[in-house]
């Protein structure tokens, strides 16, 4: 799916700045969008069909999913997957059948909510954020033949954010932004390790993270403190950019020839909006140990193992 013209990190059109109008043709490709029924996830979901793609809307409500699609100019349809449930993520991964699947977007997301269990006992944004897609993955990738991108945060920054081995549900002290923060860490320290081990296993499919930027968006209306939800309001109204330039990283680290591992977020002041382009990480999101126990305990809570190829390979 890469269009190999766009080597460099940012990318000029006619009108002077990269968008959606300059994804390559994608006839023929087949994409899976994480969340597609608003936001971000449908804005990418929407411009990747424009540009010829097939276009899966993998959602929690599937009525909700059929009326985004319907919304869309393009070929779609609409597979139900709840990724805080792991035997529903295992089930729209064996409803695959083995079709090849060109571009994975995990780009579903839960933000800053009150204190909240997965159906499988997890901490709901760690569950959802991370381990729902990181089951989905690995599920999935003996059929993907492109590339992976996960919408990660520049939330991973925020205060002292960490992988909170000793206590990753928040079991102890539950802090929604803490908690929010953990699995956007969790989002690129996964993208990391399996671009090493996809690299490792001589694959040619490429692991990227993208992060929107301040985009207006959903999510913040779930924030567990009312004090954060009036002021992302406030943000959103004055700082915010809408959801259509939200999407942009998320559809360059898609489609341009960027390496593995790649993170593209906005160019502007503090990565708040912007030209998608490569950008930086905190060094807690650049631990290679970190990212390879972050993969074993993810492994071990979702019984999920490594695969590629045709096969299940061990860790």
């Amino acid at each position: 799916m890469a269009d190999n013209t766009q080597s460099n990190s940012r990318s000029k059109g006619k009108s002077g700045a990269w968008d959606a109008t300059r994804l390559p043709d994608l006839v023929g490709r087949t994409a899976v969008v994480t969340g597609a029924n608003s936001g971000i996830g449908l804005t990418a979901a929407d411009a990747l069909a424009r540009a010829g793609a097939h276009v899966v809307f993998a959602v929690r409500d599937p009525e909700r999913g059929r009326a985004a699609a319907a919304t869309v100019n393009g070929s779609t349809e609409v597979r139900r997957l709840d990724l805080a449930d792991l035997s529903s993520v295992r089930e729209f991964a064996d409803g695959w059948q083995g079709r090849p699947l060109d571009l994975l977007i995990n780009n579903a997301g839960v933000m800053m909510l009150p204190q909240q269990r997965t159906a499988d006992g997890f901490e709901m944004q760690f569950g959802t954020n991370h381990l729902g897609h990181f089951a989905l993955t690995n599920l999935l990738l003996p059929y993907i033949t492109d590339r992976v991108v996960t919408v990660s945060s520049g939330a991973h920054r925020w205060g002292d954010a960490r992988i909170r081995f000793e206590d990753l549900d928040f079991t102890s002290g539950y802090d929604p932004q803490r908690a929010y923060a953990q699995s956007k860490l969790a989002n690129l320290l996964f993208t990391l390790e399996l671009q090493r081990r996809l690299a490792e296993s001589g694959s040619g499919v490429r692991a990227l993270a993208a992060h929107p930027g301040y985009a207006a968006t959903n999510l913040q209306s779930h924030a567990a403190n009312p004090l954060m939800r009036g002021l992302m309001k406030i943000g959103n109204r004055f700082l915010a950019q809408d959801d259509r330039a939200g999407a942009l990283p998320t559809l360059y680290a898609a489609t341009q020839d960027l390496p593995g591992a790649s993170y593209v977020g906005p160019d502007g002041v503090g990565e708040m909006r912007g030209v998608p382009t490569l950008v930086g990480r905190s060094a807690a999101a650049s631990d290679a140990g970190v990212a390879r126990r972050l993969w074993t305990v993810s492994e071990e809570l979702t019984g999920v193992a490594w695969r590629v190829g045709d096969s299940v390979v061990g860790a």
